[in-house]
C-alpha cells in the first residue's frame, strides 16, 4: 500500500523544477508510505512520477519505485495489492517474460507490456497505477491509469490545457484551489462527494473499474470503463446449501490470497457477521496463530466488544481491544492532518483508532466491508420491503404529501426523516432519507446565492441514487446495486482508506474479491438475501458453517462512536467559526446546534459540517 503521485507538462520544466515539484507532491503522502521513496523524470522533465513506499511484497530494493523497464521505455507507479501476482507471474514467464524481483509492481508492468490495457481484467485485487510508455515508431507517448473494480484505492487528477496531474490524495496537489459547489451539495446530501466528482474545482477522481489513456502528442484523455456488475441471472433451482457452499468457497479462497504478504497480517474484528467469518476463515486457511483487533466502550450501550471476544475465544486468536474511556471528540484531534476530501462518516474515527491500535503491531490487517452489498445485510433494505408490504397500497400522492409536510419540520425532530423519505414511496425511502441535509434542509443551511447558482442541480445528489436504484431486476437487486456503486466505493472505502492510510496500514478486504462479487449479483436470487423479516439469508446459511453454534445472526454491529452524545456536551470551535460563511449559513447552523442540545438529534449534521471545514482548511479551499 502506498502513496502515488505524478505529472505531465507540455511546457517543459527545467529539472531542477520538475525535481522539486514532483518531490513536493510525494512529501504530502508520507504516511500513505513511510518505508521509502522514489522520483522518475522523463529526458525532458515533461513527466514526472513519485511514489511513498509501505513495503508488503518483496521487501528488498528490487519493489523499489517508480519501476523502470527497457531503459525507461516503460514507468510504473503503483498503489495497492494484485493479491494473484504468483499465478499471473508463472504466466508471464512461460510467455517468455524475465523478473528481477518478487513483487507484484514487476508484474502488473510486465503484464501491460505482454497484454496491453486489458491486463487489468486479469487482476484480483485492490489497485492504483500509472504508467508511462514513451514513444516508439508511429506510436505517440502516453499515460495509461487504472482502478480497481470495486474502488478499494483513490486516484485523484487534473487534466487541462496545461497538463496533467494525478495522486492518491488532493493534499498532494498543495494549496490555493477554488470550492466546487456541485460537489458541496453532494456532500452535504449523501455525506461523500460520489462517482467523478471532487471537492476542489477542476479535478475529478478516476471511477472505479475505470481506465484512462492520455495521448502526450495532443493532450487528449481517453478514460472507458473494463468491468460492471453482471445482470442478476439466478438459478432458481439452486438450493440455499447450494449457493452458501460456492460462495464459501470462493470466500475461503479469497482469504487465502489476501493472506499472502512478508510481514505479518491481521484482522479487524468487530463482532459482527463479516467480520467474524472473516476471522474464521482466516483461522481455517493460516498455518499461525490469527491476530485480531477491536475498540470497546466501557459502559456506553453502544460497547459490543464481548461478541468480539466470544469469536476470538472459539477459534483461539490472539486478540488485542483498545479501550475508549474518555467520551470525548478529542479523538479527532489526531486524525485532523489526514482529512483530505471530506467524508462525514463518524464510523471513520473509531476505524482511525483500530487502525492505530493495529498499526503498532503489524502492517496489514483484513476487514469485513462488502459483506451488506453482496448479501442484503443493511437494515433499509428490509425496511423498505416491509414498508412496501404493509402500506404499499398508499396512492403516490398521499406519500408526497406526506414526504413534503415532514421536511418542513425542524432537522431532528424525531420521525421527520422517517416520514420524508417515504415521498417517492417505500422502494425510494433509501434516496430521500437520508441522516444529512435533504433538499429542504440544503435550501436553509446554503446561502441564497450559492442557491441560485446550483438551480435545478440542488436535486442532482437524490436524482443520482434514484436512476441506481432504477438498474436492478427487483427492488432487492436495486438497492444491493446503489449501495455497492456508490455508498460502498464513495463513503465505506474512503474511510477505510483514510484512516488506516493515516497511520500506515494495509487493509484488505476478502468479500470484494471480484469473483464472489460476480457471483453474489448474477446467481444468488434476491429471495436468498431477502425475505421477510429476514435478511442476508444465504450469508446466514453460510455462517452457521463456520460459525459457533450460539453466534447471533440477527445483530449487526461494527465500529461506532456515540456522536449525539458527545456534541450535545461540547460544541468545537470549527462549527462556530466556518470558514465558508458566504457559502453556508452561519445562523442555521447555529439553530441546528441549539435544537441538538435541546435534545433533538443532529449529531450526524453536525460531524458533517465538521468534517467539511477541516478538509477546506486542509486543503486550503475559497470560494
Amino acid at each position: 500500500m502506498c502513496g502515488i503521485a505524478g505529472f505531465w507538462s507540455p511546457d517543459q520544466f527545467s529539472m531542477g523544477i520538475a525535481r522539486d515539484t514532483i518531490k513536493n507532491m510525494t512529501s504530502r503522502l508520507r504516511h500513505r508510505g513511510p518505508d521509502d521513496s522514489g522520483h522518475w523524470l522523463s529526458d525532458e522533465y515533461s513527466v514526472a512520477f513519485g511514489h511513498r513506499r509501505l513495503s508488503i511484497i518483496d521487501l528488498s530494493s528490487s519493489g523499489h519505485q517508480p519501476m523502470t523497464v527497457d531503459k525507461d521505455h516503460y514507468v510504473i507507479v503503483f498503489n495497492g495489492e494484485v493479491y494473484n501476482h504468483v499465478e499471473l507471474r508463472r504466466e508471464l514467464e512461460t510467455l517468455g517474460h524475465k523478473f528481477t524481483g518478487r513483487s507484484d509492481t514487476e508484474v502488473v508492468l510486465k503484464a501491460y507490456i505482454h497484454w496491453g490495457p486489458d491486463c487489468v481484467k486479469r487482476f484480483n485485487g485492490m489497485f492504483v497505477f500509472a504508467i508511462f510508455e514513451k514513444k516508439r515508431d508511429n506510436h505517440p507517448s502516453k499515460l495509461f491509469l487504472a482502478r480497481d473494480r470495486v474502488g478499494k484505492k483513490p486516484l485523484y487528477y487534473l487534466h487541462d490545457n496545461k497538463g496533467f496531474w494525478f495522486g492518491s490524495e488532493l493534499k498532494a496537489f498543495g494549496k490555493g484551489h477554488k470550492i466546487d459547489l456541485l460537489s458541496l451539495n453532494y456532500y452535504l446530501a449523501l455525506g461523500y462527494i460520489p462517482h467523478d466528482h471532487c471537492i476542489v474545482k477542476g479535478f475529478q477522481k478516476l471511477q472505479p473499474a475505470h481506465a484512462a489513456e492520455l495521448n502526450l502528442s495532443d493532450n487528449t484523455l481517453r478514460t472507458w470503463k473494463y468491468w460492471s456488475l453482471p445482470m442478476n441471472l439466478p438459478d432458481n433451482e439452486a438450493s440455499g446449501e447450494e449457493l452458501a457452499d460456492h460462495s464459501l468457497s470462493i470466500l475461503e479462497d479469497s482469504v487465502r490470497l489476501r493472506l499472502r504478504s512478508d510481514v505479518p497480517v491481521g484482522i479487524f474484528l468487530s463482532g459482527g457477521l463479516d467480520s467474524s467469518m472473516v476471522t474464521a476463515m482466516a483461522a481455517r486457511v493460516s498455518s499461525k496463530p490469527v491476530k485480531t483487533f477491536t475498540i470497546t466502550l466501557p459502559g456506553s450501550p453502544l460497547d459490543e466488544s464481548r461478541h468480539a471476544t466470544k469469536i476470538a475465544e472459539y477459534f483461539e486468536t490472539e486478540h488485542h481491544v483498545l479501550p475508549l474511556r474518555k467520551p470525548s471528540l478529542d479523538l479527532l484531534d489526531d486524525f485532523i492532518p489526514f482529512i483530505d476530501e471530506p467524508l462525514a462518516d463518524s464510523s471513520i474515527l473509531p476505524t482511525f483508532l483500530v487502525s492505530r491500535m493495529t498499526a503498532d503491531h503489524l502492517k496489514v490487517a483484513l476487514g469485513g466491508d462488502g459483506g451488506d452489498e453482496l448479501f442484503g445485510g443493511y437494515h433499509h433494505y428490509q425496511t423498505s420491503m416491509s414498508d412496501q408490504m404493509r402500506i404499499g397500497w398508499i396512492p403516490g400522492c398521499l406519500y408526497k404529501l406526506a414526504g413534503n409536510i415532514a421536511s418542513q419540520l425542524p432537522a431532528g425532530i424525531p420521525g421527520r426523516n422517517r416520514i420524508s423519505s417515504l415521498c417517492g414511496g417505500p422502494l425510494q425511502s433509501m434516496v430521500w432519507g437520508g441522516p444529512y441535509f435533504d433538499i429542504t434542509l440544503r435550501r436553509r443551511l446554503l446561502q441564497a446565492d450559492v442557491i441560485d447558482v446550483l438551480g435545478s442541480d440542488i436535486n442532482a445528489p437524490e436524482l443520482s441514487i434514484l436512476s441506481l436504484i432504477s438498474q436492478g431486476s427487483d427492488p432487492v437487486d436495486s438497492m444491493t446495486r446503489s449501495d455497492f456503486n456508490s455508498l460502498l466505493p464513495d463513503d465505506y472505502l474512503v474511510k477505510v482508506d483514510r484512516s488506516s492510510m493515516a497511520v500506515s496500514l494495509e487493509v484488505r478486504s476478502p468479500f470484494l474479491d471480484y469473483r464472489l462479487v460476480e457471483f453474489s449479483f448474477e446467481k444468488i436470487p434476491s429471495t436468498w438475501k431477502l425475505k421477510g423479516r429476514e435478511c442476508r439469508r444465504i450469508q446466514n446459511i453460510m455462517a452457521k458453517k463456520i460459525l459457533p453454534n450460539d453466534y447471533e445472526l440477527n445483530r449487526k454491529q461494527g465500529f461506532s462512536i456515540p456522536m449525539d452524545e458527545w456534541l450535545r456536551a461540547v460544541v468545537p470551535s470549527c462549527l462556530t467559526k466556518s470558514s465558508l460563511n458566504n457559502v453556508i449559513s452561519e445562523e442555521y447552523i447555529a439553530s441546528l446546534i441549539k435544537g441538538h442540545q435541546n435534545g433533538r438529534t443532529n449529531g450526524a449534521r453536525l460531524f458533517s459540517l465538521m468534517m467539511l471545514e477541516l478538509s477546506v482548511q486542509n486543503i486550503g479551499l475559497s470560494v
